[in-house]
C-alpha cells in the first residue's frame, strides 16, 4: 500500500470515528483497532489502553449537591461477569427506582430536602402511610439511609451510582 493509499484510509476512518462521537453506546469492537480513540472519548480511551480481555463496564462521576456535599465515584467491572451473572439479584434495587413518587424524594433528598416534615408540605408527597411505604422500599433497597428520626440521606456511595442509571434512561440528556 502506497503513503498515499495509507492517508486516504487514515482519513477514512478518522471520518467514521467522528461520526460515531456523539453516538451513546459505540461498541469498542466498532473502533477501529489501528487507531486511538480520538481524545475527547477519554474514558473510552482509558478502557482501550486497558484492554482488558471481554471488554469493560466503566461509570463515574464528580458531583456537587446544591447543599455543597460533595462527591466523586467510579467503577470498572469486567462485561464478561456482568453478562454471566444472574441479573434478578438486581431487580429489587431496580424497581425501587420504578415508582415516580420514589424518584421524586430522591430528587427532593439530593436538592437537600431530607426531612419528612418538609415532604409531608408537598400536596404530591402527602398522606403519611403513603410516603413511609416508599421510604421504606428505598431504604430496603439501598437508595435511603435514615440519619435520625425523619431525616434521610443517599448514601453517599449511591450518589453517582443514581445519577448513571438515570442519564442511560436518555430521558434526562439535554
Amino acid at each position: 500500500m502506497t503513503l498515499k493509499e495509507q492517508l486516504a484510509a487514515l482519513e477514512q476512518r478518522v471520518a467514521a470515528l467522528e461520526g460515531q462521537r456523539d453516538t451513546p453506546g459505540t461498541p469498542l469492537q466498532a473502533l477501529p483497532q489501528t487507531l486511538p480513540v480520538p481524545a475527547d472519548l477519554w474514558a473510552l480511551s482509558e478502557l482501550a489502553r486497558r484492554a482488558m480481555p471481554g471488554g469493560e463496564v466503566l461509570y463515574a462521576g464528580a458531583v456537587t449537591l446544591p447543599g455543597g456535599e460533595q462527591y466523586g465515584w467510579q467503577v470498572g467491572l469486567p462485561a464478561a461477569p456482568l453478562l454471566a451473572r444472574d441479573w434478578q439479584d438486581a431487580a429489587p434495587v431496580l424497581a425501587a427506582l420504578g415508582h415516580p413518587l420514589r424518584l421524586e424524594l430522591l430528587r427532593r433528598v439530593l436538592a437537600g430536602e431530607r426531612t419528612v416534615a418538609q415532604w409531608q408540605t408537598q400536596e404530591s408527597l402527602s398522606g403519611s402511610g403513603r410516603l413511609y411505604h416508599h421510604l421504606r422500599d428505598l431504604q430496603a433497597a439501598g437508595w435511603l439511609v435514615a440519619e435520625g428520626r425523619g431525616r434521610y440521606a443517599v448514601p453517599g456511595a449511591r450518589v453517582v451510582p443514581l445519577l448513571a442509571i438515570l442519564a442511560a434512561t436518555g430521558q434526562l440528556n439535554t
